[in-house]
């Protein structure tokens, strides 16, 4: 029951995980331009995996996609492929989770569904190593560039999409940890052994019976003493 309430427990985790890093994709802010050191601010400007924009102090924002891939930045293609990659780790990971659990009466005997459920924990491990690793690259061009004394361009600062994707990562690993323990105390239950009797037939139960009940009617005969001549 415990082992149950573990995997649902993680499967929660993951689930919801999986769910953060994908919505990272869309989201628009993955660095938003930063004001330190500026008195008056008349556009913000802020840029995701997909497009760059500026709002203005109205309230209008201008968007512009990128209008090659292949002339992108490395960072920017390692980031789409990494948080891709998380994405479908993600939704195999859901499927083979689904079927590994005990709660399900898919997927065979428990030994079975314990090693499924150990497959879906490292996917979502892995999923989630992805999702990291991309938000963290992301990241750490914006901090590099930040801190840079000779970057004259615009600056920017982290956005509300890496938070949303660290957060969603590492539910994953957790969850999936989780499922990968799951064979490890599958194996720790011990194991109850059970003994068949096979079922008496009604004719050997009458036999039984009728044999009992001639051997309690049937007096004992006394014992005959013969005499040495008894055979002369």
């Amino acid at each position: 029951m415990a082992n149950s309430s573990a995997e649902i427990l993680a499967f929660l985790l993951v689930i919801s995980g999986w769910v953060l890093v994908s919505s990272t994709l869309p989201t628009d802010y993955w660095k938003v331009s930063t004001i330190d050191g500026t008195v008056i601010t008349t556009a913000t400007f802020w840029a995701n995996l997909w497009k760059t924009c500026v709002t203005d102090s109205t309230g209008v924002s201008n968007c512009k996609d990128f209008p090659s891939m292949l002339a992108l930045d490395g960072y920017i293609q390692a980031c789409r492929g990494l948080m891709i990659a998380a994405v479908c780790l993600g939704f195999f990971g859901s499927v083979f989770a689904l079927v590994g659990m005990k709660c399900t009466k898919i997927g065979g005997s428990d030994q079975t569904k314990a090693k499924i459920a150990c497959l879906a924990g490292f996917i979502f491990i892995l999923c989630g190593l992805c999702a990291m690793a991309g938000c963290s690259l992301y990241a750490n061009r914006i901090t590099s560039e930040f801190f840079d004394p000779t970057y004259i361009a615009q600056k920017y600062e982290l956005g509300a999409a890496l938070f949303i994707g660290w957060a969603g990562s590492a539910l994953c690993i957790i969850g999936g940890s989780i499922f990968c323990f799951s064979i490890a105390e599958n194996n720790k239950t011990p194991r109850m052994g059970y003994t068949y009797n096979r079922a008496a037939s009604a004719m050997s139960i009458r036999t039984k019976g009728c044999n009992g009940s001639a051997d309690l009617k049937m007096p004992r005969a006394p014992p005959k003493h013969f005499d040495k001549n008894a055979y002369v």
